[in-house]
């Protein structure tokens, strides 16, 4: 069969309104394709031009006709004398934009069907990125099913931008058979006929919060209709800062000494977060207020700076008593070795006793010692304890003084 063409000019467009906006990509399929019984997905065409499948030349009849028109679905009978589909449309008063498509079955005459499809602006949501396409289908359906054959993972996103916020697809569901509404965790089955979005959730009983989100996908079993739950809230975080440490030279203390004089505490960070969930998955986290609630502490760590004393030679125990025994007579290493182990520095287990002749502190302060007997040279204790037994004789060491005299 021969196929031409006849270009009509606009009259009346009911795109007009989108003329001057930035355009879309187009949805639809040629004539004839579909993959359900019974649709007819129509192309759209780009520019002023609309398809007529002539079988011979012009569509022109030169007599009355009857014609079979079909609009958005919308079909109905006229009567005409026009000999042109330019003329008949324009008689009827049905506009043609630059994005509709037109189309004859044959040359124009009695019993001629007319088909006109005017495009829609729709938005998509494709691989999780929304845009605005236009399309001739008369159903969600008809339009996924051409989405779907250019890329996958494609969804029909309704609107609440119209007057009073209704929720609005500018397309029926399906063209045949059920469509279902997932929602809250469900499947629910929606009305089987060629209802709105807004009319299958209302038969549902679905109530939608001012925040969800509603699209129309191709599920296994036709077309779904997916209720989104969002929420929005405001959360409080907090979370702990960390506290600086320092030192101070401190010259009460030896070299080598260490001792925290300001225990570090650390400070709280309080964030206020706004947080975004779908269907209780978290879509996003925005940051509303970041503050420190609480100042940390600084630790403070006083470092000794005094030097430590250098310890004066000392003569051998052993040396300094055999000096002393010589001129008392007596054996003070021997008595040093009972009582102490001829140790100078020598500390009782119970630490009350002191040095080589294990002095009490009150004894020793009795014979004019001062501080700790054990801190005293070996010849200062001798000295001492030659001047315990002048005083009070060998019953100050009850065990070990009977060595003296060995």
């Amino acid at each position: 069969m021969h196929f031409s063409t006849l270009s009509l000019r606009p009259h009346r467009s009911r795109d007009a309104h989108a003329s001057n906006a930035e355009p879309a990509p187009e949805a639809g399929t040629p004539a004839g394709t579909g993959r359900r019984r019974g649709r007819r997905a129509l192309a759209v065409i780009a520019g002023a031009t609309v398809v007529v499948l002539a079988g011979a030349g012009a569509a022109v009849a030169d007599a009355h006709k009857n014609i079979t028109l079909d609009v958005d679905g919308q079909t109905r009978t006229v009567s005409t004398f026009a000999g042109s589909v330019a003329g008949l449309l324009d008689a009827q008063d049905v506009a043609v934009g630059s994005r509709d498509t037109v189309s004859v079955g044959g040359a124009l005459r009695d019993g001629s069907t007319i088909v006109v499809r005017h495009a829609r602006m729709i938005t998509v949501l494709r691989d999780g990125v929304q845009q605005v396409v236009w399309t001739t289908a008369l159903t969600a359906d008809e339009a996924l099913e051409t989405l779907d054959a250019r890329a996958g993972d494609v969804a029909l996103v309704a609107s609440r931008s119209t007057p009073g916020g209704r929720l609005e697809l500018p397309l029926d569901l399906a063209l045949d058979g059920p469509a279902q509404v997932l929602v809250d965790g469900a499947t629910r089955q929606a009305p089987e006929a060629q209802v709105s979005v807004g009319q299958a959730l209302a038969a549902l009983d679905v109530v939608l919060g001012p925040l969800d989100e509603v699209t129309v996908r191709h599920g296994a079993d036709g077309v779904q209709v997916v209720v989104t739950r969002v929420v929005v809230q405001d959360v409080t975080v907090t979370g702990e800062v960390a506290y600086a440490s320092s030192t101070v030279d401190d010259p009460a203390r030896y070299v080598g000494t260490r001792k925290v004089v300001t225990a570090g505490v650390a400070g709280v960070r309080t964030q206020v977060q706004r947080v975004t969930t779908a269907d209780g998955v978290e879509r996003s986290r925005v940051t509303l207020s970041d503050q420190v609630t609480s100042a940390p502490v600084d630790e403070v760590v006083a470092v000794g700076t005094k030097a430590r004393p250098v310890a004066a030679a000392q003569p051998a125990a052993s040396d300094a008593v055999a000096a002393s025994a010589s001129s008392g007579g007596l054996n003070w290493a021997a008595l040093a070795g009972c009582e102490s182990g001829g140790r100078v520095d020598a500390v009782s287990s119970n630490g009350k006793y002191y040095g080589l002749y294990q002095f009490s502190l009150s004894t020793w302060a009795g014979v004019g010692g001062s501080g700790l007997p054990s801190q005293a040279s070996a010849q200062e204790q001798t000295e001492r304890a030659q001047a315990l037994y002048d005083r009070s004789g060998v019953g100050q060491w009850p065990a070990c003084g009977p060595r003296l005299f060995s």
